[in-house]
């Protein structure tokens, strides 16, 4: 990751601030996309070179400008991980349709936006565009009908993405946490659109943002196509190929013993 220059969105929390620690501690030519702004004293003091730019993935103008930018200051990208993203929790017969529209904008449609405007720099780099999408972009997970739909839309787009360049030396990774310690719980959105403000989880029992980062790079560095993490999560993608019905009542069920969960 030496020098390699890296653009990560969503990077101001979550998955995607380990992400930037991390390959900032690599050496990476880091830079950073959020609505808010990278804020973190300490990111900036061992990466005097960050480039902070505030973006919206949702607007397609933001994403364009995103990568502009990046090749006015250093003429190359190397690495586009596409993080940004948000959740849900609400039943569909509930929930607002504009709440789905917001999550397939930012979870899907940010990573195309992103992947569109990267992909001829990327291809001139022979790099790696990563997609950070979830166990419930292979198993749909009741109450996220909006976080799963985009996570699907997400893989089967990269999927094609690596086909079309698989001649072309383009990396594509398709990463897939399993249950992460970070914020998205806590503003995943209720069936109204309004932040949810608390996590169903207990957090403490969940793989570190941290430890997920590392998976990552090591996943890139090693130029792996899908990447799966935690017992439970490949657990759930193995069993899912063989029995779904099965699956469908363990989700369901497991699901179910959340606090507050929307359905019994």
């Amino acid at each position: 990751m030496k020098d390699k220059v890296i653009i990560i969105t969503g990077a101001s929390s979550g998955i995607g601030k380990a992400l930037a620690f991390e390959c900032a501690r690599r050496g990476a030519k880091l830079v950073l996309a959020s609505r808010s702004g990278i804020k973190d004293p300490e990111l900036i003091k061992i990466t005097p070179s960050l480039m902070d730019v505030p973006t919206d993935v949702t607007r397609e103008k933001d994403c364009e400008a995103l990568i502009t930018k990046t090749i006015e200051k250093h003429g190359r990208i190397d690495v586009l991980i596409n993080n940004a993203g948000i959740s849900m929790r609400a039943l569909f017969s509930e929930v607002s349709l504009d709440v789905i529209r917001q999550l397939m904008d930012t979870n899907f449609w940010g990573t195309v936006y992103c992947t569109k405007f990267a992909l001829p720099y990327l291809l001139e780099s022979k790099g790696t565009v990563v997609g950070v999408s979830s166990i419930a972009g292979y198993k749909g997970l009741p109450g996220r009908t909006g976080y799963s739909a985009s996570k699907f839309a997400m893989q089967g787009f990269l999927e094609v993405v690596r086909i079309e360049n698989m001649k072309k030396g383009l990396h594509v990774l398709i990463a897939c946490p399993g249950f992460t310690a970070s914020n998205i719980r806590n503003v995943a959105l209720s069936k109204d659109g309004t932040s949810q403000g608390e996590t169903p989880l207990d957090e403490t029992k969940l793989m570190p943002a941290a430890d997920v980062a590392i998976h990552i790079i090591r996943a890139i560095e090693k130029n792996k196509e899908r990447l799966i993490l935690t017992t439970q999560g490949k657990m759930t993608v193995l069993l899912n190929k063989f029995f779904p019905k099965f699956m469908d009542k363990m989700v369901y069920n497991h699901m179910a013993k959340e606090p507050n969960s929307p359905f019994k």
